[in-house]
Parts: C-alpha cells; sequence; structure tokens
C-alpha cells in the first residue's frame, strides 16, 4: 500500500535517473495536462512531500498522487514495460548526463497536474509537517494532532496534521501506544505518537517490505493490521475489526486489542 515511506522511495529512485537530465519525451494522458510539453527542459530533481510526488522540470512541477494502485517505474530507453500500456497516465524519456536514455513511466496515477514551481503550495501547501522531509517538525506536528477533537485513528490519517501517515501506519502505531482507535487525540499524548510514527516510518525509509515488529518474515511483520480474529501477538486476546472515519463515505478498516489498547 503506497503510503509515505513507498513514495519516498518511488522519488529517489526518480531523483538517481532523472536529476540533471534533459527532457526528450512528455506526455501526459490525462485531459486536463495532456497539452502540457516539457520537452528539452532540465529535471531538477524528484521529492516526495508526504504521499505526493513532485518533478521539479525547468519552471515547473509536475505533480502526481499514487492512491492505491499507483506506481512510477524507470526504464531503459527500449526495455519492456512491466505493466500494461494502457495503465500509463505519464511518460518521461530523458537523457542523462552520462548520456544513459531513460523512460519513466507512471502507471494508474491520480491527481495529476502541472503548476509553475512558484506555485507548488497550491497543491501541497495545506499538508502537515512530514517525517521523512529535512524540515520536520515533530512539536508542530503534534500541536495539530493534539487540537483535534475527533477520533484519533481519524486525525492521525489526516494529512493536514501529519504527511504520510496511511492506514497500516496509523493502525500500528495505535497498538504500540496502548490507545484504542475512538480515543479523541486531544486526550492523547500526541507529542509520543508523533515520536513513534516518526520512528516507524524512517525505520521503514529504505525497505521494500515494511516491518512494524522487527521481523520481516511473511506473516509476521504486523501486531494488529488485518490481524482481526487472530490471538494479540502481546497478550492473546483475540484483535478486533471495525471502520472508522471522517464520515460514512471515507470509513477506513480499523484493527485494536480490546486488552492492549483502552
Amino acid at each position: 500500500m503506497p503510503e509515505g515511506d513507498t513514495v519516498f522511495r518511488t522519488a529517489h529512485r526518480l531523483d538517481d535517473v532523472l536529476a540533471g537530465a534533459t527532457v526528450t519525451r512528455f506526455e501526459l494522458r490525462v485531459p486536463q495536462a495532456a497539452t502540457v510539453d516539457l520537452r528539452g527542459e532540465t529535471v531538477h530533481g524528484v521529492l516526495s512531500r508526504g504521499k505526493h510526488l513532485l518533478h521539479r522540470i525547468g519552471e515547473n512541477t509536475l505533480h502526481s498522487h499514487l492512491k492505491m494502485e499507483g506506481e512510477w517505474h524507470a526504464y531503459r530507453r527500449g526495455e519492456r514495460w512491466r505493466k500494461p500500456a494502457y495503465t500509463a497516465r505519464a511518460i518521461i524519456g530523458a537523457t542523462a548526463p552520462d548520456g544513459a536514455e531513460w523512460e519513466t513511466v507512471g502507471f494508474d496515477l491520480a491527481d495529476i497536474s502541472v503548476v509553475l514551481t512558484r506555485d507548488e503550495d497550491r497543491l501541497v501547501g495545506h499538508l502537515g509537517p512530514d517525517p521523512l522531509s529535512d524540515d520536520w517538525d515533530p512539536a508542530e506536528a503534534a500541536r495539530r494532532l493534539g487540537a483535534d477533537p475527533r477520533p484519533v485513528h481519524v486525525a492521525l490519517q489526516d494529512q493536514r496534521s501529519i504527511a504520510g501517515f496511511g492506514n497500516e501506519y496509523v493502525n500500528e502505531i495505535l497498538f504500540v501506544r496502548g490507545v484504542l482507535p475512538t480515543t479523541p487525540a486531544d486526550e492523547t499524548d500526541a507529542a509520543a505518537i508523533v515520536d513513534l510514527g516518526a520512528r516507524m516510518i524512517r525505520a521503514n525509509r529504505d525497505r521494500s517490505d515494511r516491518t512494524f515488529t522487527g521481523d520481516a518474515r511473511p506473516g509476521r511483520t504486523t501486531w494488529v493490521y488485518r490481524r482481526d480474529g487472530r490471538p494479540c501477538r502481546r497478550c492473546g486476546t483475540l484483535i478486533r475489526r471495525s471502520s472508522l472515519g471522517p464520515d460514512p463515505s471515507r470509513e477506513r478498516i480499523i484493527f485494536w486489542c480490546p486488552r492492549c489498547q483502552r
């Protein structure tokens, strides 16, 4: 599932092959940006902001979001794509400073747009602090989370509080902290939750397969996420499952141990 750590790794992979390269092909297969042509421009870099990807090209920024199914791949020119061409939403061909020819392809992307780089805040300025960014501000993240009266599971997934945490992270963070998902965020130790979440996502930042338990073996990586009906790894109580969200149209599945989380 693409959460902040997945997007971070994607951005670094794309930056490795595109930074400093000259764009030779620029194709966006979405109506709102189909006429944009950045051929001949230089790629200054690719970075992540929470779950958002930003390609800075010339004076412009290509913004994309992976949502649930999106992926960016990097190929040598002429290499066979690993996903069907009809799912490609963005194609950037580029010649690197060392002469290497690359083709990066975004499959099943969402929220594709191009803006002037100076206007990036129109797209990501609403986001809260990102624990994987150089300007991470844990105090501000804790302030935002601790001021939210909604259930902590809802508040912690709100990208305006902290950018990068998705449903898997939130379920695991709350279990390790021993906090019931329905507890109002303003009644929790927000600073401790933020600190734990930041350490978790940083520990997984460079792993292709994330783990929350410290055990990377299949079936052993999570404490509660998708473990409903199975014994808690700490106390043996059966893990429960329900749904929770800011409104009925945006509910997410929650998992918790009724004994360890109170």
